[in-house]
């Protein structure tokens, strides 16, 4: 890949950070197709940009602070994966379908882990559930292909599928090798940034120099289990799992 085609590449992951739409940075970066766009971009990255989309917090640039920059190097988010193969389990949840469309899944997420939180809906999960362990986890369904919509899926792992409720689902997870991050450990109050932070570094930074690229026939989570109970912990984690292969 020459040095124009990375430097395009380069402006319009900026693009994607805030909010543009794939279709129209690929044509104003001199794509002429969404496939051809999409392809150079997951050779130079390792992922789609719809990935990147629903991964990464839109955010306004920020002017670089050299000294947190250190900190952040020397404290936290510079980070180097653990990279473990997993078996296939099974999940039991709740799903809901969302849209890249104008950021909806930005904020129906978010509002998709209130609802099941605070309501009886994980209470019932563990409740009815042969979980295999405490924790929750978080899936995107869909989320590698070119469509703009995907299924989020909010579940605990089991053992089987024999007591699932009505308003419930089933997902098998398929066995896979993962890089694994765990975000940095912090106040209750900065959790969310450190989530966020986190993929950013991942997608931004670890994936382009890893070797790796994302397997595409595999499912990515968020795991969280009881080290991000702010009430147990003063400062609190979580890991992120997303499947790699090496690159060819």
């Amino acid at each position: 890949m020459n040095y124009v085609t990375k430097r395009k590449l380069q402006f319009a992951l900026y693009e994607l950070s805030i909010g543009e739409k794939v279709l129209d940075i690929a044509l104003n970066y001199g794509f002429e197709t969404h496939a051809g766009f999409t392809k150079a971009f997951k050779k130079y990255f390792g992922y789609a940009p719809n990935f990147y989309r629903i991964h990464a917090a839109i955010t306004v640039p920020q002017r670089v602070d050299l000294k947190k920059l250190n900190e952040n190097k020397t404290g936290g988010i510079i980070m180097e994966p653990k990279i473990t193969e997993k078996e296939a389990f099974k999940i039991v949840g709740y799903k809901f379908e969302t849209t890249l469309k104008n950021n909806a899944h930005s904020r129906d997420i978010p509002a998709f882990w209130d609802k099941c939180g605070t309501g009886d809906s994980e209470k019932n999960l563990y409740a009815s559930q042969n979980t295999v362990k405490h924790g929750e986890y978080g899936l995107c369904v869909n989320a590698n292909s070119d469509s703009e919509e995907f299924s989020y899926v909010l579940g605990v792992e089991v053992t089987d599928f024999n007591n699932v409720k009505e308003d419930m689902c089933t997902l098998l997870v398929p066995n896979a090798t993962y890089a694994v991050f765990t975000t940095p450990a912090v106040k209750d109050e900065d959790f969310v940034a450190s989530i966020e932070g986190t993929w950013k570094y991942i997608l931004e930074e670890w994936f382009p120099s890893s070797g790796y690229e994302i397997d595409d026939s595999k499912l990515d989570f968020e795991f969280y289990d009881e080290r991000c109970h702010p009430w147990e912990y003063e400062k609190i984690s979580m890991d992120i799992y997303v499947p790699v292969v090496k690159k060819q």
